[in-house]
């Protein structure tokens, strides 16, 4: 068992002069230290140098980044939270008083997980917030406005979603951020992207969701649109954005120069329409809601068992006359009406009775040993206790158990923490020292 480093909230409150200032820093964001290959003094230094390759090897590939984090809800943290697993160091600057929303977003009896008087705190949170340090700054006023600037000049990286104006109404603008340190890296992610008729408006994981074309396509056939049920717009747009920044941190290795980077919810949902938005591009055909079917493999679906539901798909003639063997319709690949891709996307309606008929017949466990070896796409439909009961889960190490006094029970478990087990490297470790959540 490790112990779990995440956001730290601390009550800061700054007083008149530098030297208060620093000091302060100093204490509630410990520690900031300078690697050996960074220049001594903060004045003459406006962004890090790169790891030496035993750092990078040891602590990951961007030991020696720091980044400071403007960030809350999903999308921005998910993004900063990813950088931190990969060995940068994040400062999460949180609000006075509060926090990031999201440590008060515990779901029905989730208090009972957690210690009276903590926190704040929630797994909502914890999901999108390790590996990071936290301090409450109130931008508004000009001690933690000046304290704020003391980060920016060691900062190579600055992530902010706040609502559109903000950064400008706090002086924390890029205009006003690279004036101080020109060689950071500014990455906003908003609604709907800094022009346009929609640049104000705020940004929402389902609203976007909805004008990008995603929820129209979500759902059964002719049934009502149905959200994802994850953020999937949000986190989605943290992905695209963690590539950016660590591709604008390579851009300035070899030119020096910091930028600008704009990423949006509106546009990242638009980018993931890929074929569908290429269908209606070079076409005209508006896309349809097809549950889990597939408007142009037929079949592919999930299927009712006897227990839960199983999911299959034929995606060529040969496995669609394998699926019948297994289900016992040794005739259907001959019948006309199935005998190829093309004929059974129009004869679906006839075809899908058979085929939920056959597969009630059996459990799912039942399905997945039939199909085992059959080279056949297929899978159970699993619950989170399936999910994380399955071998495959266990083998490639995708939960870990980490100490935190938060907890009643003096842990939580986590995913994807140290080897940052969704990606793994070759060579490169991902491992961070421990920090406890207050």
């Amino acid at each position: 068992m490790s112990k779990c480093m995440f956001s730290k909230c601390y009550p800061v409150i700054l007083t008149k002069g530098s030297r208060t200032v620093e000091r302060r820093i100093q204490r509630h964001v410990v520690p900031l230290t300078f690697h050996s290959t960074r220049c001594s003094k903060l004045e003459h230094r406006l962004y890090s140098a790169l790891a030496s390759k035993h750092a990078a090897g040891e602590n990951g590939p961007l030991t020696g980044v720091k980044i400071l984090d403007l960030s809350r809800v999903l999308a921005a943290p998910l993004c900063t939270q990813i950088l931190a697993d990969y060995g940068a160091e994040v400062i999460k600057v949180e609000d006075v008083g509060r926090g990031d929303d999201t440590r008060y977003w515990r779901t029905a009896g989730e208090d009972s997980h957690w210690k009276p008087g903590v926190g704040p705190i929630s797994n909502y949170f914890a999901s999108v917030n390790r590996n990071k340090r936290s301090i409450c700054l109130d931008l508004k006023q000009p001690q933690g406005k000046e304290a704020f600037m003391e980060l920016v000049k060691d900062a190579d990286v600055l992530v902010e979603n706040m609502r559109p104006g903000a950064t400008e109404k706090l002086g924390v603008d890029y205009k006003t951020v690279s004036a101080i340190n020109p060689g950071i890296i500014y990455a906003s992610v908003s609604g709907y992207g800094p022009t346009g008729p929609f640049a104000k408006r705020a940004g929402y994981d389902m609203i976007a969701g909805a004008e990008a074309g995603i929820l129209h396509l979500t759902g059964e056939r002719n049934g009502p649109p149905v959200r994802p049920g994850l953020g999937l717009t949000d986190m989605c747009t943290g992905l695209f954005t963690h590539g950016a920044i660590v591709s604008a941190l390579y851009a300035r290795a070899a030119t020096g120069r910091g930028q600008k980077i704009d990423a949006s919810l509106f546009e990242s949902q638009i980018a993931l329409l890929t074929n569908v938005a290429l269908t209606w591009l070079n076409t005209g055909v508006e896309a349809e809601r097809w549950g889990t079917q597939h408007p142009s493999v037929v079949p592919y679906d999930a299927f009712k068992s006897k227990d839960l539901y199983f999911v299959c798909g034929a995606t060529n003639d040969k496995q669609f006359k394998t699926l019948c063997e297994i289900l016992n319709l040794p005739t259907l690949p001959d019948d006309p009406r199935f005998v190829t891709n093309a004929v059974r996307v129009e004869n679906r309606a006839e075809l899908f009775p058979l085929l939920n008929e056959a597969f009630a017949q059996k459990t799912t466990d039942e399905w997945t040993s039939a199909f085992e070896g059959s080279g056949m796409p297929y899978a159970a439909i699993n619950n989170m206790e399936r999910v994380f009961n399955h071998p495959q889960t266990h083998a490639r190490d995708m939960v870990r158990e980490m100490e935190l006094d938060a907890a009643k029970s003096g842990s939580i478990s986590i995913l994807g923490i140290y080897l940052l087990n969704q990606v793994k490297f070759g060579y490169t470790n991902i491992n961070r020292t421990a920090c406890e959540v207050q």
